[in-house]
């Protein structure tokens, strides 16, 4: 118990995600990438992902008003969230929900993952955690398939062997 004190005490905050205060390297949730930014292990998600921690300097935020359906409710509210990252120059829009609070985060996830797609190219975590998932899904697609063709074969023999056979002897 002695070991956690040292780290509750450097906590700042806790949510769906851990920060923490100090230097990078005193912290095992923050390690420095290959692009000189940080990335921050986040927690309370199925698997660990080393996303690029945003920098709120090179971030720029609108609000505009949305598009689609919702009437007026979407007409007159401006709830959608416009992030751009100024160095890149990746814009994301973001308008799932009606709470701007909301859209922010969802904003800011998405552009973490547009900046890890940016950063390392097809060995980032977003692209190689889809396809795997691809992978998996045509490898159930192939059973599957495989499954049906076994009970295919199996009835054929069934309707085969149920068949009255005309052997005179």
């Amino acid at each position: 118990m002695s070991r956690l004190l040292p780290l509750s005490s450097c906590m700042c905050s806790v949510s769906s995600r851990l920060l923490w205060s100090g230097s990078p390297c005193s912290s095992p949730l923050l390690t420095p990438s290959s692009a000189g930014l940080l990335c921050v292990w986040t927690a309370g998600k199925k698997d660990l992902i080393d996303l690029p921690a945003l920098n709120e300097d090179e971030l720029e935020e609108q609000f505009v008003r949305g598009s689609g359906p919702g009437g007026q409710a979407t007409n007159k509210t401006s709830n959608c969230v416009v992030l751009k990252h100024i160095p890149t120059g990746i814009v994301v829009k973001c308008h799932q929900t009606r709470s701007v609070d909301i859209n922010r985060k969802r904003a800011r996830d998405i552009m973490r993952e547009k900046l890890d797609v940016q950063y390392k190219g097809e060995l980032s975590e977003v692209l190689v955690k889809k396809k795997e998932s691809e992978l998996r899904k045509q490898e159930k697609r192939r059973k599957a398939n495989d499954n049906l063709e076994r009970k295919r074969l199996f009835k054929e023999a069934l309707a085969a062997d149920s068949k009255p056979r005309n052997d005179a002897v």
